[in-house]
């Protein structure tokens, strides 16, 4: 992580692997029952902002709708700038500042409300409706690229710096790029879970996650499958699978029931993972956001592998 934003942590939050929830610790070391770890936006160390100068060329109301942006407008320094975000951009300091979309979907008129002089969208920033709405109202609307790898970080952040008129060099020093994995690694499946909607998908090459799990060190099983980035979670594409470790995402955790719900999902209970309950439990902000914090969210998961893997 760049010297200048974030001071590494590695506190990690033990949860249970009997609870209904799936959030209290298990301390029986008499079961002998692999732990389940749980990694927070808590958890990660706190975004330092660079001392931006706000000219007055620069945007002073900015509206942040591209996925997970709103840190990255933190630690460029003009997160008091942000007046509007989205569901995705969830970082303490924006804490306040008002959502104006639901999932991707932006309305037209709670963006205008807030009288924005730049608007940051990117490709999942939808309907098209909406976005020629706010360009026809004359406010200027920047579209970044979006990022499914550790190497589509810096690109990211540097787009967004152009937008607010920042240099970006400390946020983007550091900044890890994609890894080789050892074919001994600990072999990792990620699955989207959203049970209240009834969605249940199994990663593959392309989800992002593979990113992640390469780089603190585990091998992503659907994309050494030749899976695509997401499909169907079945019995039989986990269970062929059998990887060694799971890694869901909090409120897709939840939306099953916990840890319980989870075992009881097709195939889940026949792989090593499931038998074992060797899961690892990541924030929804923090896992897919690829900014600021990703370097550290890496080292909290190659903390975790290390600590459930067999």
């Amino acid at each position: 992580m760049r010297r200048a934003v974030l001071a590494v942590t590695t506190a990690l939050v033990l949860v249970a692997c009997s609870s209904p929830s799936g959030t209290e610790s298990q301390t029986d070391a008499a079961t002998d029952q692999p732990t389940t770890v749980e990694i927070t936006a808590a958890d990660l160390p706190a975004i330092i902002p660079l001392d931006a100068t706000a000219d007055d060329a620069a945007p002073q109301r900015i509206v942040s709708l591209a996925t997970g942006v709103g840190e990255t407008l933190v630690a460029l320094g003009v997160g008091d700038r942000v007046v509007g975000r989205d569901e995705t951009s969830q970082v303490e300091a924006l804490r306040d500042v008002p959502v104006v979309t639901q999932a991707h979907s932006v309305s037209a008129e709670r963006v205008l409300d807030l009288a924005p002089d730049l608007v940051i969208i990117d490709a999942r920033t939808t309907p098209t409706e909406a976005l020629d709405q706010i360009a026809a109202s004359g406010v200027r609307l920047v579209e970044v690229p979006e990022a499914w790898t550790l190497a589509d970080i810096a690109p990211r952040i540097e787009s967004v710096a152009a937008a607010v008129g920042v240099n970006p060099q400390e946020v983007v020093d550091g900044l890890p790029q994609d890894a080789e994995v050892p074919t001994d690694a600990p072999r990792v499946a990620f699955l989207y879970l959203r049970g209240t909607a009834g969605i249940y998908l199994l990663g593959g090459a392309g989800s992002g996650a593979d990113s992640i799990i390469a780089a603190a060190g585990g091998i992503d099983a659907g994309a050494q499958a030749g899976y695509d980035a997401f499909i169907p979670l079945t019995a039989e594409s986990l269970a062929t699978l059998n990887p060694d470790v799971l890694i869901v995402m909090s409120k897709g955790l939840e939306s099953v029931n916990g840890i319980d719900g989870l075992v009881a999902l097709p195939g889940v209970a026949q792989t090593t993972a499931g038998k074992e309950r060797r899961v690892i439990v990541v924030d929804d902000a923090i896992l897919l956001s690829f900014g600021p914090r990703t370097p550290a969210l890496v080292e909290q998961l190659r903390e975790a592998l290390d600590q459930v893997a067999p």
